[in-house]
């Protein structure tokens, strides 16, 4: 991660979702799934998330929640609706305290905002899926697909800078992936692969905030 060169430069952090501030358990969506249309996984797994299609609607195609569950009923082969689908959504997620008390350390110091690979659907779903981080960063809980691009692709990173008038050289991002700390680099942001609270809690300090 490049050090900032004077303190208080970041006026901006982004914070992933999945696997950062939440526990994510694929597994757990995949067994309702399977109780709902009383089907294997091997018939609906892949059409979902391994064909392209959920890549591209974290880039905005579909671009509406209602286009995004028709999308994933279709492929699903069963009927489901927006409410089947977000009680499942959130039945896979878990908090994180720790690393949401840095959220917050964090968004009381600086703009922050939430930056998730997800389609449509889940914005409309956030305040149900993950309350915890639409208290924090309120209005600005986003999903990837609002901005036509998905993480690792540095468009993505440029244009929630933009949008919030940041400048990406002053904003810290926070993800558990590498390739998506790659990508937000090569945008010019400074970067953090989560792996510990601890971890985070330093990196925080080194840019001078209090946490």
């Amino acid at each position: 991660m490049p050090l900032i060169r004077d303190a208080r430069a970041v006026s901006f952090v982004l914070f992933d979702m999945d696997d950062v501030l939440y526990d994510f358990d694929h597994e757990v969506r995949i067994a309702a799934l399977e109780r709902l249309t009383g089907r294997g996984r091997d018939t609906f797994e892949h059409a979902i998330w391994h064909s392209g299609w959920e890549t591209a609607a974290e880039a905005g195609d579909p671009a509406t929640p209602e286009a995004y569950l028709a999308g994933f009923a279709e492929r699903l082969g069963h009927p489901i609706d927006a409410g089947t689908w977000t009680a499942i959504r959130a039945a896979m997620m878990r908090p994180r305290p720790a690393a949401l008390a840095l959220a917050s350390a964090a968004a009381e110091q600086a703009d922050a905002a939430l930056l998730t690979n997800n389609g449509m659907l889940l914005k409309a779903a956030l305040p149900v899926c993950a309350p915890e981080a639409v208290e924090i960063f309120g209005e600005k809980s986003h999903v990837s697909a609002e901005f036509g691009a998905r993480k690792p692709d540095p468009d993505v990173f440029l244009r929630i800078c933009a949008r919030y008038g940041h400048d990406p050289r002053r904003t810290f991002f926070i993800d558990d992936r590498p390739e998506n700390i790659e990508g937000a680099e090569a945008a010019g942001l400074i970067a953090h692969l989560y792996e510990t609270p601890d971890g985070l809690r330093r990196a925080l300090r080194a840019l001078d905030f209090e946490v």
